[in-house]
């Protein structure tokens, strides 16, 4: 079982990081760095960014990924469709899941909201099947709420 990190001291980094800065991409890119320094037992962590009616790669850390998601396709798609966590313990069972590293066994993809509007999402990668349990979807859930008005979407 993989240990909890500190969420609520993962946020008040977070935060922290991003307190003096506008740029969107330095944000996202510190906040991947955070998570990636900080969570155990993943190969990829990033965004995908909504623009032009398709998610796009932004900032992240691990290997070459996915640069355009259909609204409709894959893990980050259904996250971003429907505005809800997903939460996937064996990727190779869920219905058109989009496979960028061979690897990967579970994922996690978090929708990032700014003014009652889905604009991003948070994916996280394991080569571990099963790796995030609902302590962790909790505590990044928290994390995303506590700093989506600050990463820097245009409004």
């Amino acid at each position: 079982m993989t240990q909890l990190p500190d969420y609520p001291l993962l946020a008040q980094q977070a935060q922290a990081l991003i307190a003096d800065e506008t740029d969107l991409i330095a944000n996202l890119a510190n906040i991947s760095a955070l998570l990636n320094m900080n969570l155990a037992d993943i190969n990829w962590v990033g965004f995908y960014v909504l623009k032009q009616d398709q998610l796009v790669l932004g900032p992240f850390q691990g290997k070459v990924a996915c640069v355009r998601i259909d609204l409709d396709k894959g893990v980050c798609g259904k996250a971003f469709s429907t505005n809800s966590i997903q939460r996937i313990a064996d990727v190779h069972a869920f219905p058109g899941h989009i496979a960028c590293d061979a690897a990967s066994q579970s994922e996690i993809v978090l929708p990032i909201n700014v003014n009652g509007r889905t604009v991003a999402v948070l994916d996280i990668d394991s080569p571990q099947r099963d790796r995030f349990s609902v302590e962790d979807e909790k505590g990044l859930a928290h994390l995303v709420a506590t700093i989506a008005n600050q990463l820097g979407f245009p409004a």
